[in-house]
């Protein structure tokens, strides 16, 4: 344990802050995209049309260099049609009812369900645990049973084979209960969209929360999760919103 200690005191890291606006991320990030609001005017043709559900954030996919990737991890929304966009600008998700509020408390607990990932997603969603992003200082955390869960957290494409899995876990989590889809394959099957193996989530599955990425950024699916709970945002988080 003293070795674990003296460890962590020679490493130095903290906590990311929420409070930066783009809370030291590298210059390669690839964030909420942006196009210019005047493009339909300077050109003939119409908006293009960005549905973050899918988006894997590659540069081609911005019309051929007509707009380019910010750095503002912030992209979670509570509908899926929210995260379509002919400007880049998003309406974020708010939160959830006052009801569902009172009974989680100021905690949240989560199952993970990795419904045929390459993996990706669930690497971020670990770090999430870490010393950097620390979700656990804000009251969230992941169980090991859906019975002792709040909700469940949906990554992959759902592939036939992960479809009952998926199901059975959801019926054993307690009413009521939550639902966040967390990257591109999970809301829209991503790039094997259209697969017949990948069969998506279930409509008898509501969604709560969906994240895009592929994979989501850790801080991505972080301001979700407390724009889901409701926590209090300084001004300087939720500034540009």
């Amino acid at each position: 344990m003293l070795d674990l200690l003296r460890a962590r005191l020679r490493q130095r890291t903290k906590p990311v802050s929420l409070l930066a606006e783009n809370a030291g991320l590298p210059s390669r990030f690839r964030g909420r995209p942006a196009l210019p609001k005047d493009l339909g005017e300077k050109t003939s043709r119409s908006l293009p049309v960005i549905d973050l559900g899918r988006s894997v954030f590659a540069p081609e996919e911005l019309d051929g260099g007509a707009g380019a990737f910010t750095h503002d991890y912030r992209m979670a929304t509570r509908t899926r049609e929210a995260l379509v966009t002919t400007s880049g600008e998003l309406e974020l998700a708010t939160a959830l009812d006052g009801r569902m509020r009172a009974l989680l408390g100021r905690s949240l607990r989560l199952r993970s369900v990795a419904a045929g990932s390459c993996g990706g997603c669930e690497a971020e969603l670990t770090a999430l645990g870490n010393v950097v992003f620390d979700m656990a200082r804000f009251g969230i955390q992941f169980v090991a049973s859906p019975r002792h869960a709040d909700g469940i957290v949906v990554s992959g494409v759902v592939s036939v084979n992960m479809r009952e899995a998926l199901a059975k876990t959801y019926e054993a989590v307690p009413d009521p209960k939550i639902v966040i889809a967390v990257g591109a394959c999970a809301i829209s099957g991503g790039v094997f969209s259209g697969c017949p193996e990948a069969t998506g989530i279930p409509a008898s599955i509501p969604v709560d929360l969906w994240i895009p990425g592929c994979p989501p950024h850790p801080l991505t699916v972080l301001d979700g999760l407390l724009r889901l709970l409701g926590k209090e945002a300084p001004s300087a988080w939720t500034k540009g919103v």
